[in-house]
């Protein structure tokens, strides 16, 4: 039922010229009464006919000013009022009020909940991966005081990876039954005790290092696939992408973070356990926040105004009402656009973790750097990473508006993901600088993280219904070919002792999978 509130931010009118003539005459035809959401035309009249309106017009412009009345001094024998309900709170960033992310309903300012929503899981997803990074910077006083070589090195930082790969299809699964609050909030909390031991651990000896960092690996597995269900259950389809940008901006900023914040803490006072005691204590920080003001779904909210809730609710479509208790991982491996997923997911994680783990000692081994050097060096692409992700994600988002299809879009995203960084690593082996050398990575960093908006999203779109376990299948399989190349690299600086063999594989891979997921990736939805 279409509704008229006397606020032009809520909803969009224009009359039909053709009718227009009698808007003057027999403006006394229609009354209006009070509801909970504005004032509800009650027509007197039968020729009076109001019309919902849904048009792409409104749709990609989102609110307007748009109420006219032609030829009001004029007699005539009907009217046909349009009204567009669409305005409300459209757009990502809308409140309800026309923008900025706040509304002025009442008498205060009130920002879109799931705005909020997003806004917390950029936070955590940011010390998600600055908890990782720790161990990429720490890793080097560490190798000196206690000797380690190149592929003991390796191991070392893959370990984290083999709790990683467990956690992934179980906590996968978990999101899918228990919703993506309650998983990541406990997840949040496990990862940042485990940060905590780390120093204790790498004092004790090296196998409980490896033990607490395997643990940490078992905790963080559950951040992805609870951040891309929930963010599917607060979002519209056509702000999913943006969305994950943003949350996924604040993973990439971790990198930033914690490759900047690491070695000046270490130089203060408290030394090497100085980095693990700040971000285990600002996620437990995050922890208060985020139990008593998130909720897994929308409609469990008890501070979202019906406004937003109806915007979201009408966005999706693609989501099913019921869920099986088993996922059919049979089913779900039988069909080639799954694979293209895991391929990808694959080859992400390959080259992902080689530049995380191994860059600053790159740029500390192949161009001489100090450690805050290199950290520097590290850090840049990863902050151009978090701003490319954030634009990859809305001209998806736009692509889709005006008109491309899913299937499309998720093929240009994913192509420009793979492609860009395979030929960025084909050139940084003829670097001869370490800031030539950083620009070839930032290029490399900032086209992958199109990725979001291809394989990431991709999930929800073939399979909504077991996103989070289909996420937790592919995610394993990445996190596998992780740990084989982070362990890799270590060898292959030993045995051939130069980084370009490791990075022309990785080039190749990406052009490999680009070919692959052109033809069996699709934006419909399989199962």
């Amino acid at each position: 039922m279409a509704s008229i509130t006397p606020t032009k931010s809520h909803l969009n009118c224009s009359f039909n010229p053709k009718f227009s003539t009698l808007a003057h005459s027999h403006s006394g035809l229609i009354n209006f009464r009070k509801t909970h959401l504005g004032f509800q035309s009650v027509p007197k009249w039968r020729n009076l006919s109001l019309e919902g309106r849904k048009d792409e017009q409104f749709r990609s412009t989102g609110i307007r000013d748009i109420c006219s009345l032609d030829g009001n001094k004029r007699g005539g024998c009907g009217v046909v009022v349009r009204c567009t309900a669409e305005g409300i709170e459209r757009g990502l960033l809308l409140g309800g009020g026309g923008g900025g992310g706040i509304s002025q309903e009442g008498e205060g300012m009130m920002v879109s909940e799931r705005l909020k929503v997003v806004a917390l899981l950029a936070c955590i997803m940011c010390l998600c991966n600055a908890d990782r990074v720790v161990m990429s910077v720490a890793i080097v006083p560490l190798a000196a005081k206690h000797g380690w070589s190149s592929s003991f090195l390796g191991i070392v930082q893959s370990s984290f990876l083999w709790g990683y790969i467990f956690s992934s299809v179980i906590g996968g699964a978990l999101v899918d039954k228990y919703g993506g609050k309650r998983v990541i909030a406990w997840g949040g909390a496990l990862w940042s005790l485990a940060t905590f031991l780390t120093p204790w651990a790498a004092n004790h000896s090296t196998a409980s290092l490896l033990a607490v960092r395997a643990f940490f690996g078992l905790a963080e597995g559950v951040a992805l696939p609870s951040m891309n269900t929930l963010l599917s259950r607060w979002f519209p389809s056509n702000e999913r992408a943006t969305a994950v940008g943003i949350s996924m901006g604040g993973f990439h900023l971790g990198n930033v973070v914690g490759l900047v914040l690491t070695p000046l803490v270490m130089s203060s006072s408290i030394g090497i356990s100085g980095p693990f005691i700040l971000f285990s204590s600002l996620g437990l920080l995050w922890l208060t926040t985020w139990v008593y003001h998130v909720t897994n779904d929308p409609q469990d909210s008890s501070t979202i105004r019906k406004s937003e809730l109806r915007i979201i609710q009408a966005g999706k479509s693609d989501l099913p009402a019921t869920k099986s208790k088993l996922p059919p991982l049979g089913l779900l491996l039988s069909k080639l656009p799954t694979w293209a997923i895991i391929l990808a997911n694959v080859t992400n994680n390959w080259g992902y973790f080689v530049l995380l783990s191994w860059m600053p000692v790159y740029f500390k081994t192949v161009f001489g750097v100090n450690l805050k050097q290199a950290a520097w060096f590290s850090a840049v692409p990863w902050g151009t990473m978090a701003i490319s992700g954030y634009i990859a994600g809305a001209v998806s988002d736009y692509l889709i508006k005006v008109g491309y299809s899913l299937t499309l879009v998720r093929k240009i995203m994913q192509s420009i993901g793979f492609i860009g960084p395979g030929v960025s690593l084909l050139c940084l082996n003829f670097a001869k600088t370490p800031e030539i050398a950083a620009v070839y990575i930032t290029i490399a960093l900032s086209l992958s993280s199109f990725s979001q908006a291809g394989f990431l999203l991709n999930m929800q779109d073939i399979a909504p219904q077991y996103a989070g376990f289909l996420h937790g299948i592919s995610n394993s399989a990445g996190t596998l070919a992780a740990i084989i190349s982070t362990i890799g690299t270590g060898f292959f600086v030993q045995w051939l002792g130069s980084f370009q063999a490791f990075l022309t594989l990785t080039a190749c891979l990406y052009f490999v999978t680009t070919i692959f997921w052109n033809l069996f990736a699709t934006g419909e939805r399989v199962f």
